[in-house]
């Protein structure tokens, strides 16, 4: 995937997408929402467990490393599908009824396409996970005071791509047969910032729908039926028995 160059005066602004004079169409049916794809998932654990700060790690250290991955795991998704979002089939960056702006400091709309914002996500992303300033990963070295404002923005940034995965390119993650990694994607980030309120809940509730089904605590799995016993065999007074003559 192409990288776009991002400067940090970039930040986003959403619009809600409103026909003009004309009443809303009719909400679309998300193929995300049935039960045969939200139960596809690739492990069978509570996700809970694996955001949970462990007692001996350093808090900052936690977000750090955890930030690092879904960047690099949701670079990965989106990678398998980048070839069917481009600038004439997603004209604009939008997830349900909502659509991601890019704007300068000065307030200036920065009109762009999905791939184009998602190059802009990525680049800047990419830039701060690996700036050693903001994400230290040398013995000793402190962290910044704007580290947790930052993780939040990649959070949010992030957010924007899972959420335009699953309202637009749900059906070719479908055809690759990589529901699974997305739903379990998907869920793990979640549980992982609302752990630490890394994003805003007025931000993610456009995918609340979603985020009930696949963050609920999976079921146990039903108990294995005990082996039924063999029938035991008949006893030999039981049995009719021929007395030959």
């Amino acid at each position: 995937m192409g990288v776009l160059v991002c400067c940090d005066c970039f930040f986003y602004r959403k619009s809600k997408a409103k026909p003009n004079g004309k009443k809303p169409p009719a909400e679309e049916k998300k193929q995300y929402l049935e039960l045969e794809y939200t139960k596809i998932r690739v492990v069978d654990f509570d996700l809970k467990e694996l955001v949970v700060l462990p007692r001996e790690i350093d808090l900052n250290e936690w977000l750090a490393s955890n930030t690092t991955t879904f960047f690099n795991l949701i670079n990965l998704q989106y990678s398998t599908i980048s070839e069917f979002c481009t600038g004439e089939t997603c004209q604009a960056m939008t997830a349900c009824n909502t659509i991601y702006y890019w704007y300068d400091e000065r307030g200036k709309k920065t009109k762009c396409t999905a791939p184009q914002y998602v190059d802009f996500v990525m680049s800047l992303c990419q830039k701060l996970v690996t700036d050693e300033e903001i994400f230290p990963t040398k013995y000793g070295k402190e962290f910044p005071n704007s580290f947790e404002s930052l993780v939040k923005k990649i959070c949010r940034y992030l957010f924007h791509v899972l959420a335009h995965l699953y309202w637009a390119h749900f059906k070719e993650t479908v055809a690759l047969d990589l529901q699974g990694h997305l739903n379990t994607l998907y869920a793990h980030f979640i549980i992982f910032v609302r752990e630490f309120n890394l994003v805003d809940p007025k931000e993610t509730c456009i995918m609340d729908d979603l985020s009930e089904i696949l963050c609920a605590p999976a079921p146990p799995p039903a108990p294995t039926p005990a082996p039924s016993a063999p029938d035991s065999a008949p006893s030999p007074s039981s049995q009719n028995h021929v007395t030959e003559r």
